[in-house]
C-alpha cells in the first residue's frame, strides 16, 4: 500500500551512475562505493564487472576530503563540470550519512543529464534504530507497512527480533547468547526460525509477549528457551514460559534452558507446573534437543500423512 507520492519532474538522461554509502565493519571506516553502472544492483556489478567499482575509505577523524570526491569522479569518468556536481552528490550524502545517524546510504541512480548536470534521482536510506528518538524528522517518515510486522510488534515490547528461515524459535536473553544458540542449532543439524533477544529485564509479562511473537510465525514446529540468568531471575522466567503456554495455546514441543540466578527456583518451579517440557542444564544440550524435537515432529508429520518415516 502507498502512502506517500513524491512527484519530480522528468529529466533526460545520459548517464547513469551507482554511489552508495555503507560502514564497513572490518575497516570500522565509512566506505563510499561507486561505479559508472548505475541503474542495476551493485552486486550483479561486482560479480559480472568488478573492474567498474571504485572505492574511498573515509577516516572518521576529518570525514570525506575533497580530494577523496575528485578521485571518484575521475574514476566513473566525469568530466568537467560534472565533476564539481559529483563531488557536491558525494559530500552532501556523507553529510546526510553522518548528520542523521544513518546505516546506509544509497543514490541508484546518480545521473548526468543531457545538460551535464549531476542529479541524485533516486535514495535509499538506512537508519540506526537506537538513534531514531534524536531525528524526529526522520523518524516520521517511517513507514511500517514496509517492515516484517513481527520485528514492528517486537520493537512495541521492547525485544529485539528478526525473522529467519528455519523451524526452531529461538527465545533467549542477550544478543550474544542469542547467536550462540543459533550456532548451536545448526552444529546440531537444525536451523533457527529467528533471532529474538528478550533483554536484560525478563519479567513473565516479555517472556509471554515473546511466545506469542515467536508462534506467530507459523513455520516454527519447536521452541527453545535460553536464559542465562544476571539481571534476570530464573524464576520469573520460569513463571512467565507457564503464562505464556496458557496463553498462546502451546502445542510445539517446548525446550528450556536456564542457568544463573535463582536456576534451582526456576527449575523447580517448570518441573511442577504438568508442561510437557523438556529442561537441560547445557546449551548444546538443549540445541540437541531442539534438533531431534523437530525431527520427531515431521516423523509424526509424515506417518499422518501416509509417507514412508
Amino acid at each position: 500500500m502507498c502512502h506517500r507520492v513524491l512527484v519530480e519532474k522528468a529529466v533526460p538522461i545520459a548517464r547513469e551512475i551507482y554511489l552508495g554509502l555503507v560502514l564497513d565493519r572490518g575497516l570500522e571506516r565509512v566506505t563510499i562505493i561507486a561505479s559508472a553502472q548505475g541503474g542495476m544492483d551493485i552486486e550483479r556489478v561486482a560479480h559480472t564487472s568488478p573492474d567498474s567499482i571504485v572505492k574511498e575509505v573515509v577516516e572518521p577523524a576529518v570525514g570525506i576530503q575533497a580530494f577523496q570526491a575528485r578521485e571518484l569522479a575521475f574514476g566513473l569518468g566525469l568530466k568537467g563540470k560534472q565533476v564539481k556536481g559529483a563531488v557536491a552528490a558525494v559530500n552532501g550524502a556523507y553529510r546526510a550519512f553522518r548528520d542523521l545517524d544513518a546505516t546506509m546510504v544509497e543514490i541508484n541512480p546518480l545521473v548526468v543529464t543531457e545538460a551535464g548536470d549531476v542529479l541524485a534521482l533516486d535514495t535509499k536510506m538506512s537508519f540506526d534504530d537506537n538513534a531514531l528518538f534524536r531525528r524526529p524528522a526522520v523518524n516520521e517518515l517511517r513507514d511500517y507497512t514496509q517492515e516484517d510486522p513481527r520485528e514492528v510488534e517486537a520493537a512495541e515490547h521492547g525485544l529485539s527480533y528478526i525473522g529467519l528461515d528455519g523451524e526452531i524459535g529461538c527465545i533467549v536473553n542477550g544478543a550474544g547468547l542469542a547467536m550462540a544458540t543459533m550456532d548451536l542449532i545448526k552444529h546440531a543439524g537444525g536451523e533457527p526460525a529467528n533471532f529474538l533477544d528478550i533483554g536484560g529485564g525478563a519479567s513473565p509479562e516479555r517472556v509471554a509477549n515473546a511466545f506469542r511473537l515467536v508462534m506467530s510465525d507459523p513455520r516454527v514446529k519447536v521452541i527453545l528457551v535460553n536464559i542465562f540468568a544476571g539481571i534476570n531471575h530464573c524464576d520469573w522466567v520460569a513463571q512467565g514460559i507457564i503464562q505464556a503456554v496458557g496463553e498462546v495455546n502451546l502445542e510445539v514441543p517446548l525446550v528450556v534452558r536456564l542457568a544463573g540466578t535463582n536456576v534451582e527456583e526456576g527449575r523447580k518451579i517448570l518441573a511442577e507446573s504438568g508442561l510437557e517440557i523438556t529442561g537441560t542444564e547445557e546449551l548444546y544440550e538443549a540445541a540437541d534437543a531442539a534438533v531431534k524435537a523437530l525431527a520427531a515432529v515431521k516423523a509424526l508429520a509424515a506417518v499422518k500423512r501416509g509417507a514412508p518415516v
